[in-house]
Order: structure tokens, then C-alpha cells, then sequence
């Protein structure tokens, strides 16, 4: 290089891990993690919200559900994020969340009455879930609503903090760049986080971006950004929990990348076997969240084989409930596909509605 040529700026991306895909700890421990009663608990969250997901398949497949978007392989994400977060802040999440939600009080029926079709399932009656955002199906258009929320936080001198969801494909929508620019030029309460499950439906994340990392996508905006191993639920609430708090005291923004893998089909409209490699496929089961802190647990006697059956068996159960009383739920009335769309309804509308009553 010559000389007489400046480098105007340099960046590096951190990477975080604890727990590696081999259940053993390679860094020194956060505080929480030395629990083991907490670490059971963690583990306990992420198998119920396990158990979910394969029911919401198995409903969708006999006609029970619409089509369905599957977390499995991805629950130390929403585990950790949704313990990181303070009643408080604000959540809003792409449509893979469940496990976030669960903690911030929406149920398992609400859920279920959403991917049924009904909209009645994004009304959430939880007092703790009332200010987090339904899920949010545009591809990123969340980061903008993201934005919104902290600048309103921001101007009310509150301290909160908001914090979103998207999947790696959405960093390749303008919506996610305009609002991190909006987050790091305003100093925004905002955490950003990329849950890069390595494929957009059937793009693989190389042909996505010639990015060597999602996250390096914040530095463009001045936003302090990171990798974090998204299989290690550990990592994943620790790195939340220290943006979140920096947001909170007004510290700035922060982009999360978490590195994870998807290993379920994009969607139930999906067969991710006609795109995808089995031995990438099958090495990433063995590099999955619910299996390693269950190994750990095992390792380091803080959980038993009778303890996982019971465990198995109170999560169908819990489950199970959540079912009949979705399928129970009485069908919506007619009229509530005109009702909602404006605060006044247009006479437009009324007259449709009069008309299909």
C-alpha cells in the first residue's frame, strides 16, 4: 500500500460464545450462568418451546393450522432475549418469536389463533405483553416501527429500551438500513438483532450479501455491532442483556448477530430438501441449543433422564391444553373483517359491509 495513503476508519466484529457445540465452557462464566437452577430453567423454556413448535406442525399438516413458520433449531435466541428484557421495554419481533413471547405473557393459544387466521390471536390479553408488537410478517419493515418506538422513548426521556427481530434475509431490505442510520445518527434505546439462520427460504446466506458478517452492516450506521453464537443460549442473554441495559442509560444502539441455523423448512409451504445439503443438515443438529445445555445439565449432574420424561410429559400436557382451547375457540364474527381497518370506518366500507351482512 502506499504510504502517503490514510486509513480512514477500521472496524472489527467480536464474537461471543460459552458454551460451544460440544457443551463444554470456554470462557469465564456471567454470574446467572453459575446457576445451575437458572441454567434448568433456560433449558426447561427452550424444550416447552420445542414442544410447541412440533405440535404447530402437526396441526398445520391435518388442517388444524395455516401455514406455520417453524423456530426449531433457533431457541436460545428468543430464550435469552426474552430473559434479557425488562417488563418495561419494548418488544417486537419477525415471525419466529415464540419463545420471547411466551416470557413477555402471550400464550400458547394466542399463537395458535394467529397461524389459525385470526387476528384475535395478536390481541394479546397479558398486561405484560400489551406493549410488545404483533409478529410481523413484511420482510423488516419492524426495524422501522423499531425506530419509531425508541425515538417516542428517547423524546420522553424514559428509560427503556425497545428492542427487534429480524431474520438475515431482511438486511438485505432498504427498511433495515434506513432504520439503523435513523438508530445511530439519533442515539437511539434500540437493540438490533439478526437472527442469521443462514437462509433466506431457499437463498443461501452467500448469495445474500458479500458481507463477510451481518453484523458489520451496523458500523456503516456508527452502531456498535457483534457476533454472538446463537446456539448458546448463555451468550445469546448475556450480549442482550449488556445492549439492552447501554440502551436503557442512553449509551446508543447495538447490532446482534446471532449465529444460528435453520433446521426446520422455511415455513409449512416449504421443503427445505430441495435446496439444502444433509451433512450441513446434520452437522448442525449436533450443534443445536436444546441438546448442548441439556449435555451440559448432564455433565455436571444438575439433570436426570427421570427428570427429562417429567419434564417431556408437563410440556405435552401444557401444550395439549393450549390446543383444545384454541379448537374450542368460537370462529370470529363476520363483521370483524370490516371493523378493524380504520378508527372511522369510510361509508365505502360501511356500505360493503352492509351489503355482505
Amino acid at each position: 500500500m502506499n504510504k502517503a495513503v490514510k486509513i480512514a476508519a477500521e472496524f472489527s466484529i467480536p464474537y461471543y460464545q460459552y458454551l460451544n457445540s460440544e457443551s463444554k465452557v470456554i470462557s469465564p462464566l456471567p454470574e446467572f450462568a453459575k446457576n445451575f437452577e437458572y441454567l434448568k430453567d433456560l433449558y426447561k423454556h427452550m424444550v416447552l418451546t420445542r414442544t410447541f413448535d412440533t405440535k404447530a406442525i402437526a396441526l398445520q399438516r391435518t388442517g388444524k393450522l395455516g401455514t406455520y413458520a417453524s423456530s426449531l433449531g433457533q431457541e436460545a435466541i428468543p430464550t435469552g432475549i426474552g430473559k434479557a428484557l425488562h417488563p418495561t421495554d419494548v418488544f417486537l419481533t419477525f415471525y419466529r418469536g415464540y419463545g420471547t413471547q411466551f416470557l413477555r405473557g402471550v400464550t400458547m393459544e394466542e399463537i395458535f389463533l394467529y397461524w389459525g387466521g385470526s387476528e384475535a390471536g395478536n390481541n394479546f390479553k397479558a398486561e405484560s405483553a400489551k406493549q410488545d408488537f404483533p409478529m410481523c410478517v413484511p420482510i423488516g419493515s419492524q426495524y422501522l416501527h423499531a425506530v419509531g418506538v425508541a425515538t417516542a422513548f428517547k423524546l420522553r426521556h424514559q428509560k427503556r429500551a425497545v428492542l427487534v427481530t429480524c431474520g438475515d434475509g431482511a438486511t438485505s431490505q432498504g427498511d433495515v438500513y434506513e432504520a439503523l442510520n435513523v438508530a445511530g445518527a439519533w442515539n437511539l434505546p434500540v437493540v438490533f438483532i439478526i437472527e442469521n439462520n443462514q437462509w433466506a427460504i431457499s437463498v443461501p446466506r452467500e448469495k445474500q450479501t458479500a458481507a463477510k458478517t451481518l453484523a458489520q452492516k451496523g458500523i456503516a450506521a456508527g452502531i456498535a455491532s457483534e457476533q454472538v453464537d446463537g446456539n448458546d443460549v448463555i451468550a445469546v442473554q448475556d450480549r442482550v442483556a449488556i445492549a439492552l441495559e447501554k440502551a436503557r442509560n442512553n449509551l446508543g444502539p447495538t447490532v446482534i448477530e446471532a449465529i444460528t441455523y435453520r433446521l426446520s423448512d422455511h415455513t409449512t409451504a416449504d421443503d427445505a430438501s430441495r435446496y439444502r445439503n444433509k451433512d450441513i443438515v446434520g452437522k448442525s443438529w449436533q450443534e443445536e441449543p436444546v441438546i448442548r445445555l441439556r449435555n451440559y445439565l448432564f455433565e455436571n449432574k444438575h439433570w436426570s433422564e427421570s427428570e427429562e420424561k417429567e419434564w417431556q410429559t408437563a410440556c405435552s400436557e401444557k401444550v395439549e391444553k393450549a390446543v383444545a382451547n384454541y379448537l374450542n375457540t368460537p370462529p370470529e364474527p363476520k363483521e370483524n373483517m370490516f371493523n378493524f381497518h380504520y378508527g372511522n370506518m369510510p361509508k365505502s366500507l360501511i356500505a360493503q359491509r352492509d351489503k355482505f351482512l
